[in-house]
């Protein structure tokens, strides 16, 4: 009978961690409604897009203001003080160089096309520092997007160093399954025998990337820095000059001692 209790005493102290996690990504999932082109959600949005009961909605809501990570709108609900503080604090952690900045802001200008700088965090690549093109007509990704490794120009390049073992969890991820891993070594083996990697419609429809290693003090790759844009501004011969251009701002950034607290250069 004592088995028996023990066992019932740990399924219930199981359900209300399982309850606890859950709320916290419900809680998660109303933040991320916010956007810059949606500063302000309403409880209709919210349970609209969450698909939760108004009073459960409602709970949750209450909480994140109570916390300070939603503040009361006339409209609705916006992002809350507590969400300024951590934002500040993030952005003194994660953003680059100022020298980074810079070597990104003259690729763009010189190439007219919009720069990123990508770097590894579990199967996916996260932006850490982007600059636009100039152009009306650009590819844009914010700082903090996340994209899955199993495609595209800058997953090549992050993909270099990457094991046997991990190349399959990023192909487990894709949507053609673990079939996918021959196609990955190759692409990442491709990409360190000519230095560079090319990707178009990959992701996105009508989309070309151009991507080059930026390395630690071990030689490893650390980021991906790339340029994005329309493919019909990355003709072949572009893609050549791109690609030179593109290596010769790696090198600079690699010189300037280039680390993040997300890549890795063990």
């Amino acid at each position: 009978m004592s088995d028996g209790r023990t066992r019932a005493e740990g399924g219930g102290e199981a359900d209300q961690q399982a309850g606890g996690v859950r709320s916290v990504r419900r809680a998660f999932d109303i933040l991320t409604l916010l956007t810059e082109d949606r500063p302000v959600i309403t409880l209709r949005e919210i349970t609209g897009a969450t698909g939760l009961a108004k009073t459960t909605a409602l709970r949750l809501v209450q909480t994140l203001e109570d916390t300070g990570l939603l503040g009361s709108h006339p409209a609705g609900y916006t992002a809350g003080p507590a969400l300024w503080r951590w934002a500040y604090l993030a952005r003194g952690q994660w953003e680059v160089p100022q020298e980074t900045r810079k070597v990104m802001r003259d690729l763009a200008d010189r190439l007219g096309e919009t720069v990123n700088l990508f770097v590894a965090r579990g199967v996916h690549r996260i932006c850490v520092a982007h600059e636009e093109s100039p152009h009306p007509l650009r590819h844009v990704v914010d700082v903090g997007d996340e994209q899955p490794l199993w495609a595209g120009a800058s997953s090549k390049i992050l993909l270099r160093d990457a094991s046997e073992a991990f190349l399959r969890r990023v192909a487990a991820a894709s949507p053609q399954g673990e079939e996918h891993v021959g196609r990955l070594g190759a692409w990442a083996a491709e990409a360190a025998e000519r230095g560079y990697a090319v990707s178009s419609s990959e992701f996105d429809e009508g989309l070309t990337a151009v991507a080059v290693p930026v390395t630690g003090r071990t030689g490893r790759v650390v980021a991906s820095l790339s340029l994005s844009g329309p493919s019909h501004r990355f003709p072949y011969e572009a893609v050549e000059r791109f690609a030179t251009e593109l290596a010769e701002g790696a090198r600079l950034i690699s010189g300037q001692g280039f680390s993040h607290p997300l890549s890795s250069d063990a």
